[in-house]
């Protein structure tokens, strides 16, 4: 069988560290971790779970880091996830199924991303990412932030999913400005930024608020001959995002328009039209949006994926459309289907209580 090196880097992670590891300690073969300045209690707890906890000088550079890690490991492959990641019991059973099948002629091995969940703890933003790598092609990370790990060969995608658990950590509205602050510096010192660059500037940008910023950024990215589609769509998505924000309607529209240029509808993107059209009470357009969403093949998007508006979102949404032209049994089934996904949303309950209620009078 072959083995697995775990490389990780960290910095004050001590309230998520422990469980992190955990969840892979009877998976891996070895782990490696890479401090680049914890100030916590991150390193003695890392100890606990290997003696190859190694400080790094931090360099305001993601990739330099993972790089080293990976340069320290031993075993056939590499997997890496960030501290605040954790394998739940089932994807661990899968990944250990997946470890016994495992032969040379994998290079890489994609796994699903879950980095937002429901109230009901369901995924409902995810991704996939290439998360473990033959050791000998010696791959390598690219991009200071926001870095990726540039492979190929043969790639599989498992099943195995990883869930990030960001919000479980109570320091991290103090770190929330640290990749922002990295391109800041970057774009001082005067250097270019690549298309995956600015993409991902836009993004931070965004994420600050700071829409006017963002709107650039976005603009200049999406005008570039060079990125990935699924980066285009997404800077679509956001840029309209950014006009909701700032109750500009007509580019907003636009926005959400130009992102079909580069693929069928996302089902965002068609229940955001839906949206506009419902909310102006146009109900036969927007149901014709809503419906294209539920139609759209979730399974062939390569990039982030919002469970939610393939889903019960646009089920609820023409429940009500539905309704109002006049189409009441659509109205009743519409809102079944998004029971399914949701059985307790308050919302859907009382649209049931509703429908029983208008019924049992009319009857």
């Amino acid at each position: 069988m072959n083995e697995i090196s775990l490389c990780m880097i960290v910095k004050n992670e001590e309230e998520v560290l422990r469980e992190c590891l955990s969840s892979v300690k009877e998976i891996v073969d070895e782990i490696i971790i890479v401090d680049t300045g914890s100030t916590d209690k991150t390193k003695e707890i890392a100890r606990e779970f290997t003696d190859k906890v190694i400080d790094f000088e931090w360099i305001d550079d993601f990739s330099a880091a993972r790089n080293f890690a990976f340069s320290h490991a031993t075993k056939d492959f590499i997997f890496w996830m960030d501290a605040d990641d954790i394998l739940l019991k089932a994807d661990q059973d899968k990944f250990k199924k997946l470890k016994e099948e495992l032969n040379e002629s994998v290079d890489t091995v994609s796994m699903l991303y879950h980095i937002a969940f429901d109230d009901y703890g369901n995924p409902q933003f995810s991704f996939r990412r290439n998360r473990l790598v033959k050791r000998s092609n010696n791959f390598k990370w690219k991009g200071a932030v926001h870095e990726y790990l540039e492979f190929g060969g043969r790639v599989i995608k498992s099943d195995v999913a990883i869930r990030h658990r960001k919000k479980d950590k109570k320091n991290v509205n103090v770190q929330s400005d640290r990749n922002l602050k990295i391109y800041e510096n970057r774009l001082r010192k005067g250097e270019e930024f690549t298309p995956r660059d600015t993409f991902y500037y836009a993004n931070e940008l965004r994420d600050h608020r700071q829409f006017e910023a963002a709107i650039q950024f976005y603009q200049k990215f999406i005008d570039m001959e060079q990125g990935w589609v699924e980066d285009k769509i997404r800077a679509c998505i956001n840029l309209a995002a950014c006009y909701r924000e700032l109750g500009d309607l007509e580019n907003e529209i636009e926005a959400l328009i130009k992102s079909i240029v580069y693929d069928v509808p996302r089902p965002e993107v068609s229940c955001r039209l839906g949206d506009l059209y419902k909310e102006r009470k146009l109900y036969n357009k927007a149901i014709i949006w809503y419906q294209i969403a539920i139609q759209a093949n979730v399974e062939e998007i390569q990039g982030f994926r919002q469970e939610s508006y393939s889903t019960w979102y646009p089920y609820l949404q023409l429940c009500v459309c539905y309704w109002h032209t006049g189409q009441k049994e659509l109205a009743v089934e519409y809102n079944n289907k998004a029971k399914k996904y949701r059985p307790n949303d308050q919302a859907i309950l009382n649209n049931e209580k509703f429908f029983e209620e208008y019924f049992s009078n009319k009857s």
